[in-house]
């Protein structure tokens, strides 16, 4: 078991080394799920770091995730962006899963834009359509496996935070405004977070559905989690690649190719509203 002490040495390590890549202070962490990397590439007076050159920092893994940091600006923000996340399911304890949060937030940063691919269990959403995060269901932490298990890192936040707030209202607003004037549809819903990394059974779509998830995906919650447990402010978007199977019957079954061919569809719309919220200076 990793101790306090070698998670906040981590921590530290990224930090020291990022400063000396580059000086310049966040204003947000922007992570782009599965499909979503292009959006690095707008980023101006970039500094590209692949994440192995980073301590602490696990490779990326999965087919869509480049693995790199690229600090400078977005729409005018100071940003840093995380092309490619880590994944649970990947092997990497939720402390390294994490990790980037905390790494923003000693960088400066005071806000963490979100995104995903997810499947869509509610029956009006369809592929291709953009998802509100409103709420989260965190089926890994409810079954044991959640970022803060372990002692409190007291630098960050309290024992106990509290998540009845988890996802920003004010920039939920803002995305919903973004959205109207840029005429995309933003659908609202509650993201469900399961470990995978297999795609889940009609009897486990069901179950969710039933408790009151509008989509479901292998990420993105313990990021939030983590973020809010600093103080930081959370948009969360979820792109609908895949509708849920309810039966066997049903359609055809997904597939991680099928994930990245509906990302690069969704990709130009969720930039729209990433780079509106961004323009209109997080305040």
């Amino acid at each position: 078991m990793t101790t306090l002490n070698a998670i906040q040495e981590s921590i530290q390590s990224a930090v020291a080394y990022l400063r000396q890549r580059d000086g310049r202070r966040w204003r947000a962490l922007v992570v782009l799920g599965s499909g979503l990397g292009a959006l690095a590439d707008e980023v101006e007076d970039a500094v590209r770091i692949p994440y192995a050159d980073i301590p602490g920092f696990a490779p990326a893994t999965v087919q869509g995730h480049k693995g790199q940091l690229v600090i400078g600006k977005l729409a005018s923000v100071a940003v840093a962006v995380m092309q490619g996340r880590m994944h649970f399911y990947e092997g990497y304890p939720l402390w390294q899963v994490t990790l980037p949060v905390r790494v923003a937030r000693l960088m400066g940063a005071d806000t963490v834009i979100i995104t995903n691919a997810a499947g869509g269990i509610n029956r009006d959403f369809k592929v291709g359509d953009i998802m509100l995060i409103s709420d989260h269901i965190n089926l890994v932490g409810m079954a044991g496996h959640h970022p803060l298990i372990g002692p409190n890192l007291e630098a960050f936040g309290p024992r106990f935070p509290e998540m009845t707030t988890a996802y920003d209202r004010h920039l939920g607003n803002q995305a919903m405004h973004v959205a109207r004037r840029a005429n995309v549809l933003l659908r609202q819903g509650v993201y469900a977070c399961v470990a995978g990394p297999s795609f889940e059974t009609p009897a486990e779509l069901r179950f969710l559905r039933m408790i009151g998830a509008d989509a479901v995906g292998m990420s993105t919650v313990h990021e939030v989690i983590v973020a809010r447990h600093a103080g930081m402010r959370v948009l969360g978007l979820s792109g609908i690649t895949n509708v849920a199977r309810l039966s066997p019957d049903e359609g055809e079954p997904p597939s991680h190719e099928e994930v990245m061919h509906a990302g690069v569809h969704i990709a130009p719309r969720m930039f729209a509203i990433l780079r509106g919220v961004l323009a209109g200076g997080l305040d």
